[in-house]
């Protein structure tokens, strides 16, 4: 088995998740802000490397839950940091050292295979 096949086992859900295709919708900041989990009327997003993710499913991105600092956020800094701090939910990530951004992909790879990809953060980089 490839490391990269070994990889994609490792984040496979315990239970399979069916996901709709992928989208590319423009998000704005501003929009991608107000999915914050605490609007029942709105979906609950988290955004990695610009990527929109609908995590309302899982009540740990809620308003109350125990990654609520992501919702409503690109966080990947702090993904790739395994850091909970609001100043580190931060898109930048660029800088990092290249063991954080394995972290990230690593996280990216866990999000892509749970939850659906809603659309793109408008003006994101995600190279």
């Amino acid at each position: 088995m490839t490391e990269e096949a070994a990889q994609s086992k490792r984040f496979t859900p315990k239970v399979p998740i069916e996901l709709d295709p992928p989208k590319d919708d423009p998000i704005s900041q501003e929009e991608l802000a107000k999915c914050n989990g605490t609007d029942p009327n709105r979906p609950t997003l988290v955004a990695i490397k610009g990527v929109v993710f609908d995590v309302s499913r899982n009540a740990a991105y809620g308003s109350s839950g125990q990654y609520r600092v992501f919702a409503g956020k690109d966080p990947s800094r702090a993904l790739a940091k395994s850091s909970l701090k609001a100043e580190d939910c931060v898109p930048e990530w660029h800088d990092l050292e290249d063991k954080e951004k394995t972290v990230l992909d690593e996280w990216f790879t866990f999000f892509s295979k749970r939850y659906n990809i809603v659309g793109k953060v408008e003006g994101a980089t995600n190279t």
